[in-house]
């Protein structure tokens, strides 16, 4: 869908129950981020949780909790279609996160395939298909990744660049001020380079308002806020209506 230019919903989870999964995963979303970074889940948790959305066709993707090989080659080898990678800021970073991902001779990923290869059932099939259909997103939540954002786009095999905005506002120095004209310029940076190179861009939005946004703006990654966020905004909007009544 991204190489087509197309648009891809996704939201993100963090409450580590195979259900949050199996439920999300029915309800038409393009693919589910298993957040390891910021949520309270083990790598045991998130294999359950990613078996939990098999026949649904849903992309379980992975955001993995640093730039670093180990945990990279963990959530591919416990059936992750790919990984985000999070305070990519230079090409440098960007050049890590793809290696991590990809085997000999394009990169450094351990050859020890586990349920991503159906436990050695289908091992050669998985190691063909892994280096072709293998998502790598790089987070852009910094000044410097912003700053450099043109050079990240340029590197072989990310196919992706993902802005994390409460991270970036911070590091803009206007914490939270997603109307910041600072924080604007940024995106539409992120974009320009998205365009120019051919990387699709895709953001995290709270709202049905950032949302629409975010595709009017020509995002085509966007990540519909997260588990938790959904399950506030449903409670809420339901007790709200009834309580009116």
């Amino acid at each position: 869908m991204l190489r087509k230019g197309e648009i891809a919903l996704g939201t993100w989870v963090t409450i580590g129950n195979p259900e949050v999964g199996e439920i999300l995963s029915n309800m038409g979303f393009d693919w589910l981020v298993f957040d390891t970074e910021h949520g309270p889940m083990s790598v045991e948790t998130v294999e359950a949780m990613i078996q939990a959305t098999s026949g649904t066709g849903i992309v379980p993707l992975v955001r993995v909790a640093e730039n670093a090989m180990t945990p990279i080659k963990r959530a591919l080898d416990i059936g992750a279609y790919g990984v985000v990678v999070p305070l990519v800021n230079n090409k440098e970073d960007a050049k890590k996160a793809v290696a991590y991902t990809r085997y000999p001779p394009r990169g450094v990923r351990g050859a020890g395939p586990r349920r991503c290869a159906t436990y050695g059932l289908r091992t050669k099939e998985y190691f063909d298909w892994a280096d072709e259909q293998i998502l790598t997103i790089v987070q852009a939540e910094t000044a410097e990744a912003i700053e450099k954002i043109d050079e990240i786009a340029t590197v072989d095999g990310v196919d992706a660049i993902f802005v994390g905005p409460t991270d970036l506002t911070m590091s803009l120095g206007i914490r939270g001020q997603l109307e910041h004209p600072d924080f604007i310029d940024a995106l539409d940076k992120v974009l320009r380079a998205s365009r120019r190179h051919g990387v699709p861009a895709g953001i995290m939005t709270y709202n049905v308002e950032q949302a629409r946004s975010a595709l009017q703006r020509g995002f085509t990654f966007i990540s519909l806020a997260t588990d938790f966020q959904l399950l506030l905004q449903g409670a809420k909007a339901m007790l709200d209506s009834v309580s009116q009544k």
